[in-house]
């Protein structure tokens, strides 16, 4: 079985700044996922098909890394640019009212979203991301040197296409290991890694966003929050290694609409830890939190 097999049909939808595919399953209210750096939707394959039952579940590769269609050399790659990519695909499929769901580095761009491009968005959903002066966390700052250092790229690309260095980096702490209470299956790791390893343009759009991070972004949309009216949901990991609870308990306070759930047993990505819990908490908020209009 595909690990994107249980997130429903895929379609390619063209942008300007270049082709992202889609995959849709369920119906109801929309329901939008924001992967990770170096993730794809099929970071969200446990969660949807939990979902898929009460709402359309929208899972996109954004292009952060493991995508597999580069962007046009001219593609705003920067995190604010990702982000009004994120807005662009709901504004292209003619989506309202939309429940945003970021973990990792998206939780990061859908900050920004809410920040910068609230208008299609009715709730939000953060689980463990980056967050005010945490981007990115201090681990994974090593990334954003080496998309620096020219050649990097091709050195890169071919030590990660030796299956044994490929699958032992990504379980170590500097890759997706502290990110996952589990080791992830190899099928998974080549299945995000593939663009890295076989697409220069890939890597170039991966190394053009590395070279842009900047707190200043995640700070500057900080400030932003007091003015966010929407509900917001912060579903966060108690034992997570890179973004701490604490930065968990300052979002629920900032934002003026905001409640606190804590996942237990999980690191980073509580989608590939704890899906269910995932999914419950994230189902029990939109049925309480009915939008204007709508019986609760």
């Amino acid at each position: 079985m595909s690990v994107v097999s249980e997130l429903g049909e895929s379609r390619l939808l063209h942008l300007p700044q270049g082709a992202i595919r889609i995959y849709e399953r369920g119906h109801g209210e929309p329901v939008v996922f924001v992967h990770g750096l170096f993730a794809n939707a099929a970071a969200w394959r446990k969660v949807v098909p939990r979902l898929a039952g009460s709402y359309r579940c929208i899972t996109v590769d954004w292009p952060f890394g493991a995508h597999r269609i580069p962007m046009t050399p001219d593609a705003d790659l920067t995190p604010l640019g990702i982000a009004g990519t994120v807005a662009d695909v709901i504004e292209s499929i003619d989506l309202s009212a939309v429940t945003l769901v970021g973990n990792d580095g998206g939780g990061m761009l859908s900050q920004l979203v809410v920040a910068h491009r609230p208008e299609r968005i009715a709730r939000l959903v953060l689980t463990p991301c980056d967050a005010y002066e945490n981007f990115p966390p201090p681990l994974f700052d090593y990334l954003c040197w080496m998309a620096r250092i020219p050649g990097a790229g091709p050195l890169t690309s071919q030590l990660l296409r030796l299956p044994a260095i490929r699958r032992t980096y990504a379980r170590s702490r500097f890759g997706f290991g502290g990110l996952t209470r589990n080791p992830i299956s190899d099928e998974l790791i080549d299945h995000y890694l593939y663009g890295m390893t076989h697409d220069r343009a890939i890597r170039r759009d991966s190394f053009e966003f590395l070279r842009a991070v900047d707190n200043k972004y995640t700070i500057d949309a900080a400030a932003r929050f007091r003015s966010a009216g929407l509900p917001v949901l912060v579903a966060w990991a108690e034992e997570d290694r890179f973004f701490p609870f604490d930065h968990a308990r300052r979002l629920a306070a900032d934002f003026p609409n905001a409640r606190l759930e804590s996942i237990t047993n999980s690191l980073t990505w509580v989608a590939e830890d704890q899906p269910a819990r995932t999914a419950a908490v994230i189902d029990e908020f939109i049925s309480t939190t009915p939008l204007p209009g709508r019986p609760g």
